[in-house]
């Protein structure tokens, strides 16, 4: 079980590069929500040049909104990737418009397709599968359409809590993926176990996923905040980990970061480079300054903010 690292406020840090996970967080992804992203006065001052960001849309947020972080973030120069979940997409004419309007005002041509954190539907579409069969991501000459993929099962998927509609889930979106232009590959939930993550990789290979993973990770946070998350997005067997230290009051206020699943991941990729996991997605749970700086601090020259004074220096 590879433990997670909780350092004392007190204690100095001494950073030791590690090559190993320098290459690894090369081309990480990073998530952001309209409202959050309001409280960046530069993402250039934080992220890489070219670095991916998902655009999460809840429940709730207007699509004016999201198109306008969308424009925000284009103008930047970062690749976007809006969120477009099923269950409170209305229509196929609702989807269509969406994708217009993502196109037309801020040049998107990626999206993350998942079905959605409601129980049950405000229209026509469940799934993220329903989205793909419309055909209109292809019809509008999408390149990239990442879906969701669950290492520790989904009980709004499987409600008894084994892993048999993910399972087929995830076969027809493989096949998909043959006969989409698109390149598709699957961006899991965030866990706090590398070895269970590694292990459910290589089992979708041995069945025949081939789609890259783009493995979920949360960024720096207090361990409150990390369970907080953990139950709210359906964090299975891993969460017994957070829960464990949460029983110890002396590391409950104690800030979490992702440095040792990071590094056994890396580790893992460098001596395996053909296996599938492929990249690192954050979610920013602790705020999208402190992941950054976490991955500025651990990437080396290529995590470096745009803006960075130091950018192009090894």
């Amino acid at each position: 079980m590879a433990l997670l690292k909780f350092g004392r406020k007190s204690d100095p840090e001494v950073h030791v590069a590690n090559p190993a996970v320098e290459s690894f967080l090369k081309g990480y992804s990073i998530e952001v929500m309209p409202r959050t992203a309001e409280k960046v006065d530069d993402f250039k001052a934080l992220l890489p040049e070219g670095t991916r960001v998902y655009i999460a849309h809840i429940e709730g947020t207007p699509i004016e909104d999201m198109v306008l972080t969308a424009q925000r973030l284009a103008r930047d120069g970062y690749p976007v990737m809006p969120h477009f979940p099923a269950r409170i997409i209305a229509d196929k004419n609702t989807l269509a418009d969406w994708i217009a309007r993502y196109q037309g005002e801020a040049g998107v041509d990626q999206a993350l397709l998942l079905a959605g954190g409601m129980t049950q539907p405000v229209g026509d579409f469940e799934s993220s599968m329903a989205l793909l069969e419309t055909g209109l991501f292809d019809k509008a000459g999408f390149k990239h359409l990442h879906v969701a993929g669950h290492p520790e099962g989904n009980r709004d998927i499987d409600p008894d809590g084994n892993m048999k509609n993910v399972e087929e889930a995830l076969v027809w979106k493989q096949e998909f993926s043959e006969r989409t232009d698109a390149e598709m590959a699957l961006a899991t939930q965030f866990a706090f176990e590398a070895k269970p993550l590694i292990a459910w990789a290589d089992g979708l290979r041995a069945a025949g996923i081939t789609l890259p993973v783009h493995i979920g990770i949360a960024g720096p946070a207090k361990l409150q905040t990390l369970i907080r998350f953990a139950i709210a997005c359906g964090v299975g067997a891993s969460l017994k980990v957070l829960q464990k230290r949460a029983m110890d009051v002396t590391r409950l206020l104690l800030p979490y970061q992702p440095t040792e699943i990071i590094t056994e991941l890396a580790e893992h990729k460098a001596a395996n480079p053909d296996c599938n996991i492929a990249s690192v997605h954050f979610f920013p749970l602790g705020g999208i300054n402190t992941n950054a700086a976490w991955a500025t601090k651990h990437g080396g020259a290529t995590a470096r903010p745009a803006n960075s004074p130091l950018k192009g220096q090894t």
